[in-house]
């Protein structure tokens, strides 16, 4: 299992748009993979299930996958999230 934490940079946090950005990047991947808040832990690869963590801008979740392609996947999902999803930036 890979696993790593990073931070929600935008004002924002994840709502729809960064939530299916998120999804977008996991499902090109063949391993599981989760994202995790305080809140909850959810699959990456559910539209549904990401918008739900609610992790507002500044919140530190975590990002993990087991499987074949699991470092890959991750560092994909941290890419995209540190990207700060186009949006101003806290």
């Amino acid at each position: 299992m890979t696993e790593r934490i990073v931070t929600v940079p935008n004002k924002l946090g994840i709502h729809a748009r960064p939530a299916a950005m998120i999804v977008r990047a996991a499902v090109e991947f063949d391993c599981e993979i989760w994202v995790e808040s305080p809140a909850d832990k959810v699959n990456a690869k559910s539209i549904m299930g990401v918008m739900t963590l609610a992790a507002s801008g500044g919140t530190a979740i975590t990002v993990s996958a087991e499987g074949t392609d699991e470092t890959e996947a991750v560092e994909a999902i941290i890419k995209v999230v540190r990207s700060g999803f186009g949006e101003e930036m806290i």
